[in-house]
């Protein structure tokens, strides 16, 4: 399932977090699904295991794995959870970009918050 692109020049650690994160929101991987262990993703990809340890633990900081006693590290995050934060994401982009043209119009940041309030809806 999981796979790594050589010739790819992003660091391997971030393909395999991307590679997880998206069998995760695709619902290829469900929340208490097991995940092979750090030595066994490391035989299987052809990589350091230093690489895959690096990978989990970014994973887990995102709260997309968690370690379980007993069980080893399994997948903690939903498909909607990846999803949701991947739209935020997107909305951070878009917010960033806005918020630069408006500066370039002369606007702060607040001439924006105080309009954009205005156009609320009842």
């Amino acid at each position: 399932m999981f796979r790594i692109d050589p010739s790819d020049p992003t660091p391997v650690e971030a393909q395999i977090v991307r590679t997880v994160r998206s069998a995760v929101a695709a619902g290829l991987m469900s929340p208490g699904e097991p995940m092979p262990t750090v030595r066994q993703l490391a035989v299987d990809l052809r990589v350091a295991a230093s690489a895959v340890a690096r990978a989990y633990a970014e994973l887990e900081q995102q709260r997309v794995l968690e370690t379980v006693g007993g069980v080893g590290i399994v997948v903690r995050a939903s498909p909607e959870a990846i999803r949701r934060e991947e739209r935020f994401g997107e909305l951070s982009a878009l917010e960033d970009a806005f918020l630069r043209q408006a500066s370039e119009l002369g606007f702060s940041l607040d001439d924006v918050i105080i309009h954009l309030d205005s156009r609320r809806r009842p």
